[in-house]
C-alpha cells in the first residue's frame, strides 16, 4: 500500500526564521584599541632596533657608513693685502639651552630640548687703512709725533667645531622616530648660529675692544720711541 506523500512546502502562516530587516546590526568590538596597540608596539620596536644598531660595532651594523673624502682641491679666488693690527683675542665658552615644544602635545610625545656647549674666539683689530692724510703729524725737529687712530673693531665669532658639542638631548617619541628616518638627524646649524651669536655678544660686553685699543697704543708708542721720537701722543676716536 502506497504511503501518502508528505507536504514539504512551507506553510503560509509559518513564521520566517530569517532576521527581520529592521533588526539593528551587531557592533564590531575592539574599535581602535588593537590598531593603536599595534602602532605603539611598532614604534617601540623601531626605537629598540635603532638603539641596538648604535651600540653594535660597525662591522656588525649593516647600516654603518664609512667616510670618504672625495672633495676637489681648493681653488684660489682672490688675495688681498692686510693693513690692520691684530691687537687682542678672546676665547669664550657658552651653553646653549634650546627647547622646542608643540602647542597641544606633551613634551614626552612631541618636543626636543638640547644642551649645546660652544667654544670659540673673537679677534679685535685696528684697521690702519682708515688712517687719513693728516693722521700722523710731527714737529719741526721731528722729536714729537701725534697719531690719530680709529677705534678697534671685532671680528666675527669663530666657533671651534672640535671643541663644541651636544652635551645632552631630550626628545619626544615622535621626534625620535623622525630622527631615525631623517637623512640628517643631528643637524646643528641652528645651535652653531646661536652659540656664535652669544659669543659675539659676550666679546662686545667683555671689554675686548678696549683691550685692543690699549695694546695698539702701547705698540705704537714703543715703536715710535725706538725710531727716536721723544714724545709720542696717540689719539683714538672716542678715546684718548
Amino acid at each position: 500500500m502506497a504511503r501518502p506523500e508528505k507536504n514539504t512546502a512551507p506553510a503560509k502562516d509559518a513564521p520566517r526564521e530569517d532576521a527581520p530587516a529592521d533588526r539593528p546590526a551587531r557592533r564590531r568590538r575592539g574599535g581602535w584599541g588593537p590598531a593603536l596597540l599595534l602602532v605603539v608596539v611598532g614604534v617601540v620596536a623601531v626605537l629598540l632596533f635603532q638603539q641596538a644598531l648604535r651600540m653594535a660595532p660597525d662591522w656588525l651594523n649593516p647600516f654603518a657608513t664609512e667616510d670618504k673624502d672625495r672633495s676637489s682641491p681648493a681653488v684660489l679666488q682672490s688675495i688681498r693685502d692686510l693693513s690692520r693690527f691684530e691687537a687682542a683675542s678672546g676665547n669664550y665658552q657658552v651653553i646653549v639651552d634650546l627647547e622646542k615644544d608643540a602647542a597641544w602635545l606633551p613634551a614626552s610625545v612631541k618636543g626636543q630640548r638640547t644642551l649645546f656647549v660652544g667654544n670659540g674666539s673673537v679677534d679685535a683689530y685696528v684697521d690702519f687703512s682708515k688712517l687719513g692724510s693728516g693722521a700722523i703729524t710731527m714737529n719741526a725737529d721731528r722729536t714729537e709725533v701725534t697719531v690719530k687712530l680709529p677705534r678697534a673693531e671685532l671680528e666675527r665669532a669663530n666657533l671651534d667645531p672640535k671643541k663644541s658639542y651636544v652635551f645632552s638631548t631630550q626628545r619626544g617619541l615622535l621626534d625620535r622616530v623622525g630622527d631615525f628616518f631623517s637623512s640628517n638627524p643631528a643637524d646643528q646649524q641652528q645651535l652653531n648660529v646661536l652659540a656664535a651669536q652669544k659669543i659675539q655678544d659676550a666679546a662686545t660686553a667683555s671689554g675686548l675692544r678696549e683691550r685692543a685699543d690699549q695694546n695698539t697704543r702701547l705698540m705704537l708708542e714703543n715703536m715710535l720711541k725706538a725710531l727716536g721720537f721723544k714724545k709720542v701722543t696717540i689719539q683714538q676716536a672716542g678715546g684718548q
